[in-house]
């Protein structure tokens, strides 16, 4: 049995950095050595520049995975935004109707239900741990061929590279829709409330910001995307102000606007004999309820643990069978959630009146359900 292992990490995201910093503080840390490579540029996060368009709602379940390495302290020395509170309404209703999903900190007995932070500052602070670590860390360097390794783990998101160079297939369900993504002054304060309003179109997002902005993630088609990045800010703070029933008062545009497309994506395998995938590598699904980076940081934590689990059992950590324990772990849940974004975004856009008194019926039946209620929304938001 090998003393030594190679474990090559390809994608330095949120999801390849929290696996690579998790190795490092496993009990078999000093038998891997690590390498983690990316094409891009190290990411760098400055206190004093202005706040990401690319931000994550991180739960408390993650946060308990990035303090587990060091890195949340670090997070937190910089800048988060705690959320207490959720509120999702369809359009046909109003914020405070009976089929309103109304969900409290208080609730669950947690001090916030979660937290909006920068990608970049989760980024920045794993990397801080990394650096004191025997991590090499390679950016700016691009792969052409699969890396010669014990285990190769694919982190390299939605595109990923690795899989392709696995011939892993991936089944897609192209939503038909662009998000939009700004941050917006208010006139009202948010007071720590994340709302989510659901359109024929698809939902608009509305995330608190620490500095009383809000960060808007709307789904629309890719034509009215188009469309309304073309227009003034006066006219895009407009168009936002009635799209979320003016619930913040008048919207500002506040910062720089961006679109990406969606899809749901779901690679059939997520390991191979010395292969495995992690993240959006592995899945990528709607951002409506904000789980894609709370999925990759519990594949990551999973497969931490399979590997360590192996070295102590006296096996090989790129032996299919055991990466099969990682994959049993996680390709099921992830696959629920997939499905479970697909079809309440399905749903809210259905133009259907009936489907619209039976979506607002649901709503209000699950408001009513209990301990069915608060199991949901505890696996949803990482709240134990």
């Amino acid at each position: 049995m090998k003393s030594q292992f190679n474990i090559t990490i390809i994608g330095a995201g949120i999801t390849g950095l929290m696996f690579a910093a998790l190795l490092t503080r496993g009990q078999h840390a000093a038998s891997l050595n690590i390498k983690l490579i990316d094409a891009a540029s190290r990411p760098t996060f400055f206190l004093a520049n202005e706040v990401s368009l690319r931000v994550s709602a991180i739960a408390n379940g993650s946060a308990e995975i990035l303090n587990s390495v060091g890195a949340w302290s670090l997070i937190k020395q910089e800048r988060v935004s705690p959320y207490q509170a959720m509120r999702v309404w369809d359009e046909n209703d109003n914020p405070d109707g009976a089929a309103a999903l109304c969900f409290d900190a208080a609730e669950f007995a947690v001090p916030q239900l979660g937290y909006i932070v920068e990608n970049a500052l989760i980024q920045d602070a794993l990397l801080r741990i990394l650096d004191d670590s025997n991590v090499t860390l390679s950016f700016d360097t691009k792969i052409t061929a699969m890396p010669e390794a014990d285990l190769v783990v694919g982190s390299d998101g939605a595109r990923s590279l690795i899989r392709e160079l696995a011939n892993i297939k991936t089944n897609k369900w192209p939503y038909h829709q662009t998000a939009v993504v700004t941050h917006l002054k208010s006139e009202y304060k948010h007071k720590g409330v994340a709302r989510q309003r659901f359109l024929h179109d698809g939902p608009l997002g509305m995330l608190p910001l620490a500095d009383d902005r809000v960060s808007i993630v709307w789904s629309t088609n890719p034509d009215e995307a188009l469309r309304v990045m073309e227009l003034s800010d006066d006219e895009f703070g407009q168009i936002l102000t009635d799209a979320s029933d003016g619930v913040l008062g008048r919207l500002t545009v506040a910062g720089p606007k961006g679109v990406f497309p969606l899809c749901a994506q779901h690679a059939e395998n997520y390991v191979k004999t010395g292969i495995a995938l992690i993240g959006d590598a592995a899945h990528a699904i709607h951002p409506l309820a904000g789980q894609g980076a709370n999925l990759g940081l519990q594949d990551a934590a999973e497969l931490a643990d399979v590997i360590d689990t192996a070295i102590s059992n006296g096996l090989h950590p790129g032996d299919r069978p055991v990466l099969r324990r990682y994959e049993r772990a996680r390709k099921g849940p992830n696959l629920t959630m997939l499905h479970l974004m697909t079809g309440l975004n399905r749903l809210f856009t259905s133009d259907s009146g009936l489907m619209g008194k039976i979506r607002m019926t649901g709503m209000r039946i699950f408001n009513r359900s209990g301990p069915v209620r608060k199991h949901a929304v505890k696996v949803a938001l990482g709240v134990q």
